[in-house]
């Protein structure tokens, strides 16, 4: 008998995410007799049993654009009991047999969140970030990692024509895979991780010995989750009252503050570039890539790895393994557990290879 299978996408947009539902759908179809049914604009989408039927004319043409024909959205379930029961009266009302999240790391809690509901559940990594955990790599990193490196190479030619620092800031709330890829191959002198506190006098020893190396200009890459030492140790001090508190209202006001201090935070590039200036006595500017990382045509790497995740995840309905995230696992695509997934971070070890091969060409971190 045919399967009756829900898809949806969550969360930020990525290059990829047509890639991957191309590949669910087609494999599904061709292999599995499945019949699939869309929600526009994720979990809120299918609290509204709004839908898009997935067959041969809407896949048409899907697999080189950037975006999500479903729509998306950051509406999350994981917070209200309404949305959860919605969202299963949806499933059940179209006889569901499984429901396909495509996601980061919010749209992983929100499966568990529906798992527990009982409903057969399977997701996909896709971030630009890549910093989902118990995957090797998700799709859109690539893409965003190619043009944040091209937006470095850019900013070369009008550094050394005004002999400027350029600082740019790169996606990246809590991990900095996506800054330190793009920093070593766009040849930054200054990368700032959130994973690796900085301070602005080591980043302009950096720059000040570029300079009397004859070298008049820089390129500092700073994620935007970047952190300095100071705001690390009122982060680590507040993390210190929150394991002992136990008060709702309290803890919710501790939380609300290293939210404030961890993660992207508002003017946190523009402050950072105008105490480079005044420190080092060099002209600074600043430049915001955004979401511009975000949009375009997905990478060859991406189409290729999206097509992959969305012909294994076809693969993994049709043998009932639910409850699970299709991960890439060095050459192999194999289910992990979505619990294993959900509240967890693929942060950057402040020893990794990459870390280690930026250090010894000279690059600084600003931590020494």
């Amino acid at each position: 008998m045919s399967k009756f299978i829900g898809v949806l996408t969550s969360g930020g947009d990525c290059p990829g995410l047509n890639a991957a539902i191309r590949g669910l759908v087609r494999a599904g179809q061709n292999q599995y007799d499945m019949q699939f049914v869309g929600f526009l604009d994720g979990f809120r989408g299918m609290a509204q049993d709004r839908t898009l039927e997935l067959n041969r004319k809407t896949l048409s043409g899907i697999l080189v654009d950037g975006g999500t024909i479903l729509g998306t959205s950051r509406d999350t379930p994981a917070r209200t009991r309404e949305m959860t029961d919605e969202i299963v009266a949806t499933y059940n009302r179209h006889h569901l047999d499984a429901l396909v999240c495509l996601g980061g790391d919010g749209t992983h809690k929100n499966a568990m969140r529906l798992k527990e509901a009982g409903l057969n559940v399977v997701t996909m990594p896709k971030t630009i970030d890549n910093d989902i955990a118990c995957t090797d790599v998700t799709f859109g990193f690539n893409t965003a990692l190619g043009i944040a490196t091209e937006a470095i190479d850019r900013l070369h030619s009008t550094a050394t024509s005004h002999h400027r620092v350029m600082v740019v800031e790169i996606m990246g709330n809590s991990a900095g895979w996506l800054t330190l890829g793009a920093g070593i191959a766009g040849g930054a002198d200054v990368i700032l991780l959130p994973e690796i506190p900085y301070d602005v006098d080591m980043i302009s020893a950096a720059i000040k010995r570029r300079a009397r190396a004859g070298k008049r200009f820089s390129i500092v890459a700073v994620a935007e989750g970047a952190i300095t030492k100071e705001d690390a140790k009122v982060v680590a001090e507040l993390k210190k009252q929150l394991a002992a508190t136990e008060g709702e209202q309290e803890r919710d006001q501790l939380e609300e503050k290293i939210r404030r201090l961890e993660g992207a935070r508002v003017g946190h590039s523009v402050k950072l570039t105008q105490e480079i200036e005044e420190v080092t006595g060099q002209e600074s500017r600043l430049t915001i890539l955004g979401h511009l990382q975000r949009g375009g045509t997905p990478s060859s790497f991406d189409r290729l790895l999206a097509t992959r995740l969305g012909t294994a995840c076809a693969r993994m309905i049709h043998e009932e393994k639910f409850g699970n995230m299709v991960a890439v696992k060095g050459q192999e695509i194999v289910p992990v557990a979505i619990e294993e997934v959900a509240n967890t971070t693929n942060r950057v070890p402040v020893d990794h290879a990459w870390v280690e091969t930026a250090r010894l060409v000279g690059t600084s971190f600003g931590d020494q």
